[in-house]
């Protein structure tokens, strides 16, 4: 397959490695905001866009499950990105010289530990290869990023320490988003389902609404639910369940869930990342 990937940030940013990662024959198109992202993909200047959606340390991305129903595109893929922070300096820096340490608030976030122990203060930076590439544009000793190595070859940066992240299990998901829906079965790992959907407004609506996929031995692996609109009555929650729409469990479960939703919008049926398990 040739083509592009679209994703949020500069060149050497965790989405940029994602994509290399999981489309490594695909020309990947850094675009602004996750907006854009999703733009370049509906306009066909890109075949797909790489979104993240959780970190296993952070939690949930901010906003990103409000977008996903409102892009217009289909999940048609998943990917579980190990994500290594590395303190990034300019050459010939020491890890003594650093005392400001530059990145995406998700990724100070994740490494707390290291830099109180290293005595370094977090600084916000717009994004985490952004926060490389200022590194290296003032050229100041006594600050550092924290980005993936990845971002410190583009910059020319040096790796002052390696894989700093506190947990060392720390992993993104990523989706992969595109124009059409890819309904096939396909992967070693077995399918994911992905929907949202807003419940009646009656007693236990949502314990009813999700009973079916009990009963009928249906996985739910995610449940979120966020505030829309203008209202605080209005909420809507998103799903992701073991199995595809046409297996017999998962349209029982489905029809259960109609019964009691005012609507439901399917997102995505896709292969499960071998990760996942």
């Amino acid at each position: 397959m040739t083509g592009r990937i679209a994703f949020q940030g500069e060149p050497g940013a965790y989405s940029h490695q994602a994509c290399a990662e999981a489309r490594p024959r695909l020309e990947a198109l850094p675009c602004k905001t996750f907006e854009d992202t999703i733009d370049a993909v509906r306009r066909g200047d890109a075949d797909l866009a790489m979104l993240p959606v959780e970190n296993s340390t952070y939690g949930r991305v901010a906003d990103i499950h409000r977008i996903l129903p409102e892009s217009g595109l289909h999940i048609v893929d998943e990917a579980f990105v190990r994500v290594h922070i590395n303190l990034l300096g300019v050459p010939g820096a020491k890890l003594t010289d650093v005392r400001h340490a530059m990145s995406h608030t998700v990724l100070l976030g994740q490494c707390r530990d290291f830099l109180r122990q290293n005595q370094i203060d977090p600084m916000t930076g717009a994004d985490t290869a952004g926060s490389a590439r200022i590194v290296a544009r003032d050229g100041d000793r006594s600050i550092g990023a924290l980005a993936s190595e990845l971002a410190g070859e583009i910059y020319g940066l040096d790796v002052l320490a390696r894989h700093i992240e506190d947990h060392d299990t720390n992993t993104t998901r990523f989706l992969l988003m595109a124009r059409d829906p890819d309904l096939r079965r396909r992967g070693p790992a077995g399918m994911m389902t992905s929907f949202v959907f807003r419940v009646r407004n009656i007693p236990a609506a949502l314990y009813k609404a999700l009973g079916g996929f009990a009963t009928n031995g249906v996985n739910m692996t995610k449940l979120e639910s966020y505030m829309v609109g203008a209202e605080f009555t209005a909420t809507q929650f998103y799903a992701d369940i073991e199995g595809h729409p046409d297996d017999r469990n998962v349209q029982l479960a489905m029809e259960e869930l109609d019964y009691f939703t005012t609507h439901m919008t399917l997102l995505g049926v896709y292969p499960a990342d071998p990760k996942r398990r």
